[in-house]
C-alpha cells in the first residue's frame, strides 16, 4: 500500500517474528509499540487487578502532551545552518501559493455541514468525531472475556482475535450498520444522523448496539453479561457535565452535557428496554489517545480497592472526558442519542431523542438500510453470474471501506538532510497544520492516509459518491507544497501517531509514491464524455478540475524533474539506498511495491518501467483536463507531446523490452550474483551473527530478469497496441503457471525469478516477491477485459484470460471472507489461496467489487 520507508515507505514496516505466522505486512508494524513509550498506545493485554497509580497516568499524559505540543511548535530555523539545503527544506514546509481546493462554493454551506459529524475515527471499532481540528469525540470499549480473563476492547488490533468486525453497511455520509463478533459476545452498532427543525450545526446523531449471546449454552451470569464502555471526549478541554442518578429507569436517561462553540448546547441521552446497571468516571486531561490505558488503569485500580470491576461513580473537577459502563444481561439493545443545540429556546429536545430512540429509531434505521440496499443494485449493477453469498461481500467490501473514512488533523513530521539536527535533538521539522478526509486501507494495522492507495479506494468511492469522493481528493491536493510534493503517508495528530513507531514517523521530500489519483480523475473525465452526470455534477466536476488544474500541475511537474532519470524521457524512484550491506535487493519503498526486485545497484542510470507507465498516465490526463477545460496554452500542448512520447510503442521498447521472451524490465546496473550471507561481528565484548550481502561479480548496466507485475505496466496501461505479437507474448507469460499464473490470482513474481520468495534482510520476509494483491490484479484483469473488445487476434485469448481471472480472483476472496470473516491484504499463492497479512484490509481488496460489477477504467487515449 501506499508509504518514509515501506518500512519507512508506508511506514509499513514488518511484523515481529512471533506474529509472522499470522502473515507479513510492510505497510507499518505488525502491531503497536510495546509499552506507552513518548504517549503512544500499546496493545493492551488482560485487565491485571493490582495497584494502579491514576495520578501518574494523568500525569504522565499531561506532560506528554506538552511535550508534543512543544515539539509541534517551537522548532528553531536559527539551529540550522543556512545553505541550500536548509532553503530546499524551507520549500519542502512551504504550501502552494494557490486557491484551496476545500474553498471550493460546492464544498461549502450544505454539503460541509452534511459532513461534520460521521464515523470518522476509523482505528477504533466504534468512533465518532467532527470534521474539526478539535472536536467532541464519542466511542464505545467493552471488556471481552477469553481463557477466563478479561480483556479492554477499544482499539481495532488483530490482537483481539475478534472472529469479525466491519461495517456491513454505509453510505459515507449518514448511516451504518457494524457487525463485531468476539468470543460469544455479537453485537451490530448502527449509526444514524439526522438535522432536524432546533439541531445544532451538523445536527443530531445516535448509536444502537444490539447485542447477542453466540454461544450454544450460557453457563453462568459472567458470560451472560456485557459490560459496555461509551465516552464522550471534548478535545478543546471544555468541561463536561454527568448525570449522576441511578441508571434504574426504563426510559430516555441524561449521560453527559456540555456547550461548544460549534454545536451549542448538546446533550448524551441513553435510551433501553432493558434493566441495566451503570457506572461513570470523570477525567480530565487533553491525551485522548490514551483513553484505553485511562479506562484499564481505573478499573484495575478500583477493582483492587473493591473487588468489582466497574467504574468508580467519580469525576474529577473540569473533566473534559466522561466514560459510562454500561452492563447489560444479553440479549439487549440500548440507544445512545447525541442532540445538539440544546442551549436554544424551542429546540425540541424531547421530540428529537425520541426520533433518535426505540421504535422510531428502527424504522430509520430499516428504512436508511433499503436505501443503500437499492442503491448498492442500482449504481454496481452485478452480472447475473456473480452468487448472492458474493454480493454480500461486495456490499461489506464497499461498506467497511466508507465506514473507513476517517478525519484526521495535525502536521507532518518532515526529515532533516542528513547531518542536520535542531536545537532540541529532533531530526525534523513540521508540515504546515492541515486537514486530511480519506479512507485508510485497513483501520487495524494502516488506519491512516497513504497517498498511492488512495487512488484505488477513490475508483470505488467515486462511483458510489462522486462529490464525496471529490471531497476527499481535494484534501489530499491540499497538502501540496511549493515544490509540488506531497508526503505520501499521512501521519497527523496525537491518535494516528500512537499507532506507528517513531523510526516509520518521517517523511521524506525527495521520494514519491504513485500518482494513483490520475486513476480516478480519469474515471471523472470519462463519466463527463459519456454523459453519465448530471448537468449540476458535470459542472461541479469541471469546476473541481479547474480549480485542481495548477495543484495538478505542480503535482506533475515535481515527478517530472525530481524522479527523472539520466536520459530524456526516462524516471526512476529515488530514494533507494545505494550503500546498504544488508538487503538482498535494496528496497524501492516510494514505488509501493517495497521489496520488489529491482536493479542490484541502483544508480542515476535506472529506469523504472512502472513509474514511465504512471507518468504517462499522468500526462495524458492532464491533457484531457486541458481539452475539457478548452486551454490552448503551451502547458496543455506540452501535456499533448509528453503524453505521445511515453506512449511511443517503438520507443519503449528499445528502453524496456526482452524480445526474446517478449518481457519488460527495468533497467539499470544489476548481477543476479547477489546473495546474503552469515557474518559474525564483534559487539562489545560478545560475537553477533547477521546476514551481510556479498557481491559475487561486478554489476552491468543491462535490463533487469525479474518477471512480475512491473513487467505488465505497459500491458496493463494498454500500450501495446493490440494486434502487436509482443502482446500475444504477454498474454503467455501471464497464463504460463511456471511463472505468474494461479488459480487464486496472478503472483506478483513469477516462479522463476532468482529472488522469488526470498527473504530480504534477515527479519525482512517476502512482500511483494510472490504473494497475490488485488490491487494489480484488477489493473490485470481491466487490460483483459479492454483487449477483449478490441479489434485483433488476440481478442478471443485475452477474453478466455479475463473470464478465467475474474472468476478465480471473485471466487478466492469470497471463500476466504467466508472462512475467515474479512478481506485481506494479499493472499498466498503457494497455499491455496489463503488471506494473509492486514486483515481487515478493505482499501484496495475491496476491488473485488468492481470486478463483480465489471467496471474497469478506459484504456482508450
Amino acid at each position: 500500500m501506499s508509504g518514509g520507508s515501506r518500512r519507512t515507505a508506508r511506514s509499513r514496516g514488518r511484523s515481529s517474528p512471533g506474529e509472522a505466522d499470522a502473515g507479513e505486512s510492510a505497510r507499518g508494524p505488525r502491531r503497536p509499540v510495546e509499552g506507552i513509550r513518548n504517549g503512544r498506545s500499546r496493545d493492551h493485554g488482560p485487565i491485571r487487578l493490582r495497584d494502579v497509580s491514576l495520578k501518574t497516568l494523568l500525569g504522565l499524559g499531561f506532560l506528554a502532551s506538552l511535550f508534543v505540543f512543544f515539539l509541534v511548535n517551537n522548532y528553531q530555523w536559527g539551529s540550522l545552518r543556512e545553505d541550500a539545503a536548509v532553503r530546499s527544506l524551507r520549500r519542502a514546509v512551504t504550501p502552494l501559493p494557490a486557491p484551496r481546493m476545500m474553498d471550493l462554493p460546492q464544498f461549502q454551506g450544505e454539503h460541509q455541514e452534511s459532513l461534520y459529524w460521521g464515523t470518522y475515527r476509523p482505528h477504533v471499532y466504534l468512533g465518532i468525531r467532527a470534521r474539526t481540528p478539535q472536536s467532541l469525540i464519542a466511542g464505545l470499549m467493552w471488556i471481552g472475556i477469553k481463557d477466563g480473563q478479561y480483556f479492554l476492547r477499544h482499539i481495532c488490533q488483530d490482537s483481539d482475535d475478534l472472529s469479525t468486525y466491519g461495517w456491513r453497511d454505509h453510505n459515507g455520509r449518514d448511516y451504518g450498520r457494524q457487525e463485531i463478533v468476539d468470543h460469544g459476545l455479537s453485537f451490530m452498532t448502527s449509526f444514524l444522523k439526522e438535522k432536524r427543525e432546533g439541531s445544532g450545526y451538523g445536527g443530531d446523531w445516535a448509536v444502537r448496539l444490539d447485542l447477542q449471546n453466540t454461544k450454544s449454552k450460557v453457563h453462568d451470569a459472567e458470560d451472560s453479561t456485557a459490560h459496555l464502555f461509551f465516552y464522550v471526549a471534548d478535545e478543546e478541554g471544555n468541561s463536561l457535565g454527568v448525570q449522576r442518578q441511578k441508571f434504574e429507569s426504563r426510559d430516555s436517561t441524561l449521560l453527559a452535557f456540555g456547550e461548544r462553540n460549534d454545536v451549542g448546547g448538546w446533550e448524551l441521552h441513553l435510551d433501553s428496554q432493558e434493566k441495566l446497571d451503570a457506572h461513570f468516571s470523570g477525567f480530565r486531561t487533553l491525551h485522548m489517545h490514551n483513553l484505553s490505558e485511562l479506562v484499564q488503569g481505573t478499573l484495575a485500580f478500583h477493582a483492587r480497592r473493591t473487588g468489582q470491576l466497574r467504574l468508580p461513580d467519580a469525576i474529577e473537577d473540569s473533566s473534559n472526558i466522561i466514560v459510562v459502563q454500561i452492563s447489560a444481561t444479553v440479549p439487549a439493545k440500548i440507544d445512545i442519542a447525541f442532540v445538539s443545540g440544546t442551549n436554544v429556546e424551542g429546540s425540541s429536545i424531547d421530540e428529537r431523542i425520541n426520533s433518535l430512540t426505540g421504535a422510531m429509531l428502527s424504522t430509520r434505521l430499516e428504512e436508511k438500510q433499503g436505501e443503500v440496499e437499492d442503491k448498492y443494485v442500482s449504481i454496481f449493477n452485478i452480472k447475473d453470474e456473480v452468487d448472492s453469498e458474493s454480493m454480500i461481500v461486495g456490499r461489506a467490501a464497499i461498506g467497511n471501506l466508507l465506514g473507513g473514512i476517517g478525519y484526521f488533523y495535525g502536521q507532518s513530521r518532515i526529515a532533516l538532510p542528513k547531518g542536520f539536527t535542531q536545537e532540541n535533538g529532533e531530526k525534523f521539522i513540521s508540515y504546515w497544520p492541515a486537514a486530511l478526509f480519506t479512507a485508510v486501507p485497513s483501520r487495524s494495522f494502516f488506519p491512516r492516509g497513504f497517498l498511492w492507495d488512495e487512488g484505488f479506494h477513490q475508483m470505488i468511492i467515486g462511483r458510489w459518491d462522486a462529490k464525496l469522493s471529490m471531497d476527499i481528493i481535494g484534501h489530499w491536493l491540499d497538502l501540496i507544497n511549493i515544490d509540488g510534493w506531497i508526503p505520501r503517508e499521512q501521519i497527523l495528530g496525537a491518535e494516528a501517531l500512537s499507532k506507528v513507531p517513531e523510526e516509520f514517523v518521517l517523511q521524506y521530500p525527495t521520494n514519491g509514491n504513485p500518482p494513483t489519483l490520475f486513476l480516478v480523475l480519469r474515471d471523472l473525465l470519462n463519466g463527463i464524455r459519456m454523459g453519465k452526470f448530471s448537468s449540476q455534477e458535470t459542472n461541479e466536476i469541471t469546476d473541481f478540475l479547474s480549480r485542481a488544474y495548477i495543484r495538478l500541475n505542480a503535482w506533475f511537474q515535481w515527478f517530472n524533474t525530481a524522479q527523472s532519470g539520466k536520459d530524456v524521457g526516462t524516471f526512476y524512484w529515488h530514494g533507494r539506498d545505494n550503500t546498504t550491506t544488508k538487503e538482498l535487493n535494496p528496497k524501492t519503498l516510494t514505488s509501493g511495491l517495497d521489496d520488489y526486485p529491482r536493479a542490484s545497484h541502483p544508480n542515476d542510470e535506472e529506469r523504472h518501467l512502472d513509474l514511465r507507465c504512471w507518468m504517462l498516465l499522468a500526462a495524458d490526463c492532464m491533457h484531457s483536463i486541458a481539452e475539457l477545460l478548452k486551454m490552448e496554452n503551451a502547458s496543455a500542448m506540452d501535456y499533448h507531446h509528453m503524453s505521445k512520447q511515453l506512449s511511443d510503442f517503438e520507443k519503449l521498447n528499445q528502453m524496456h523490452l526482452d524480445h526474446a521472451s517478449g518481457a519488460y524490465f527495468d533497467f539499470g546496473y544489476h548481477t543476479e550474483k547477489v546473495r546474503l550471507r552469515w557474518h559474525e561481528v564483534k559487539v562489545l565484548d560478545t560475537v553477533q551473527r547477521e546476514l551481510v550481502r556479498e557481491t559475487l561479480e561486478e554489476p552491468q548496466l543491462k535490463l533487469v530478469p525479474h518477471l512480475g507485475y512491473v513487467s505488465l505496466f505497459p500491458f496493463m496501461m494498454g500500450i501495446i497496441p493490440s494486434e502487436s505479437p509482443i502482446l500475444e507474448k504477454q498474454l503467455r507469460l501471464i497464463s504460463n503457471r511456471s511463472t505468474l499464473w494461479t488459480d487464486y490470482g496472478v503472483r506478483s513474481l513469477s516462479k522463476m525469478s532468482s529472488l522469488y520468495m526470498k527473504r530480504n534482510t534477515e527479519h525482512d520476509p517476502p512482500y511483494w516477491r510472490g504473494p497475490i494483491w488485488i490491487n494489480m490484479n484488477y489493473m490485470i484483469l481491466s487490460a483483459l477485459h479492454h483487449y477483449s473488445q478490441e479489434d485483433g487476434p488476440y481478442r478471443t485469448t485475452a477474453e478466455t484470460l479475463y473470464q478465467e481471472l475474474r472468476s478465480n480472483l471473485i471466487r478466492n476472496i469470497v471463500r476466504n471472507y467466508y472462512a475467515t470473516g474479512f478481506l485481506w491484504e494479499q493472499y498466498d499463492q503457494k497455499n491455496k489461496g489463503k488471506g494473509k497479512g492486514a486483515r481487515p484490509f478493505t482499501g484496495w481488496t475491496a476491488l473485488v467489487l468492481l470486478m463483480m460489477t465489471e467496471a474497469y477504467p478506459s484504456l482508450q487515449r
